[in-house]
């Protein structure tokens, strides 16, 4: 790995009951990235923030998901801190809950519950029967990602979802997979970042992607 001595500050992983923790924070000690659980939602009020950065990490139902993020505030810190453009990373459901909303979770009245909303567009369901997809899957980086700098070109990486985000805007689209149909699987705008494979078990290349985000 690549020394440290462009990395400062501390970053924060929010824990909103149901993720993959502990293998983020070990993958994190690993580069020797400082970091620690929030607090709570306060801890992520931009102009106050012990955090540099800050990483939200997940899996399960989208809605599931939305209502602990509303019933514990940190669904409006994260907006926040994305709209000041601090650096934040989104893995797998941190990812589809930057969408508006989520095939996975239609309300009973027909209508989908609102995620974050901090990128147009909408999750939808993979098409085929064999879902979800589980396992590796080359990931072709769009030219120029700053994420994606210095990693072979299509690249492995650990993919376990039924669900990819369909964004109308290209422009936000740093990598892209195909299972069934090509979709998004890497966001990049500005500070926000966001992965739908897990770069903290996707081995070396995903330590090198996890190094990238630190260090930049």
């Amino acid at each position: 790995m690549r020394g440290t001595e462009n990395r400062t500050g501390l970053v924060g992983v929010i824990d909103y009951g149901a993720g993959n923790l502990g293998s983020v924070m070990n993958a994190l000690k690993r580069l020797s990235v400082p970091a620690r659980f929030a607090a709570g939602p306060e801890e992520l009020v931009p102009a106050s923030s012990p955090f540099e950065k800050i990483i939200f990490p997940g899996d399960g139902h989208f809605a599931t998901a939305v209502t602990s993020l509303e019933r514990s505030g940190y669904g409006a810190a994260i907006k926040e801190w994305i709209k000041a453009d601090r650096p934040f990373l989104g893995i797998c459901i941190g990812l589809q809950l930057l969408f508006e909303s989520s095939e996975e979770a239609p309300s009973e009245n027909g209508r989908e519950p609102r995620g974050l909303s901090v990128i147009p567009g909408t999750v939808r369901r993979f098409p085929g029967r064999k879902v979800p997809q589980i396992g590796w899957n080359q990931t072709a980086a769009k030219p120029g990602s700053k994420l994606f700098r210095g990693l072979r070109e299509n690249s492995f990486f650990y993919y376990i979802h039924s669900y990819y985000a369909d964004p109308p805007d290209a422009s936000v689209v740093a990598a892209e997979a195909e299972y069934y149909v090509p979709y998004c699987s890497a966001i990049e705008r500005g500070a926000l970042a966001a992965f739908q494979f897990h770069p903290e078990k996707s081995g070396a290349a995903g330590l090198a992607l996890l190094e990238n985000w630190a260090g930049a």
